[in-house]
């Protein structure tokens, strides 16, 4: 699974994916191409960093078709969509389907290079966000039983009483457990501590 950060420029018209390539390498940025979603599908699995540049309309799978196939399989790479005039409505059923922005040809290339700054930068977060998600997961993983119910306990907003009586232990038990659970989970605090929990169960 690679962490590098990469534009993925999906276009059947080899000048396109040319022009566009050469731009943003210009731009110190790293370019992938291909000439169909297709082949960017086969060759692409796993990927977690960067973003896609797709035509709206292409042979075999559409740039639309590509963002629902991404969608079903959980992507959260930020896609954008490059469509002619006539293609105008396809590419606003896209951004409905979660596309970060639609750019018509032909297009302005600091208009490009602002949408794609954008998309990496949402990119950049998923990546942070998933990384952290995982990092919690560790540590509820590493949690006992009798901490985990406890954490559970919290979380539903229950208070020290009612987890001690539904778990039948003491409060000042359940308040040793809640201190080891802040240490364990590196929690400053109980609604950080909901927080992580909540993020990492979503």
């Amino acid at each position: 699974m690679t962490s590098e950060t990469i534009v993925h420029i999906i276009d059947d018209d080899d000048a396109v994916r040319d022009s566009l390539a050469f731009l943003l390498e210009s731009a110190d940025m790293a370019v992938r191409t291909y000439e169909s979603a297709v082949r960017f599908l086969e060759q692409s699995s796993g990927l977690e960093r960067g973003c896609i540049v797709t035509d709206v309309r292409m042979p075999d799978m559409t740039g639309l078709d590509l963002v629902r196939h991404l969608n079903a399989q959980g992507s959260s790479l930020p896609v954008i969509v490059i469509t002619g005039h006539g293609d105008v409505p396809l590419a606003v059923e896209a951004m409905r389907a979660g596309v970060v922005d639609f750019i018509e040809k032909p297009f302005d290339d600091e208009l490009m290079l602002t949408a794609l700054r954008r998309a990496l930068d949402i990119s950049r977060n998923h990546a942070e966000e998933a990384s952290e998600r995982r990092d919690i997961a560790q540590r509820l993983a590493r949690l006992s039983t009798r901490e985990r119910q406890v954490l559970d306990g919290l979380v539903a907003g229950q208070a020290n009483k009612v987890v001690a009586l539904n778990l039948g232990i003491s409060p000042r038990t359940v308040e040793v457990y809640r201190a080891n659970l802040m240490t364990k989970m590196r929690a400053s605090s109980l609604s950080e501590l909901v927080r992580m929990t909540l993020n990492a169960d979503r």
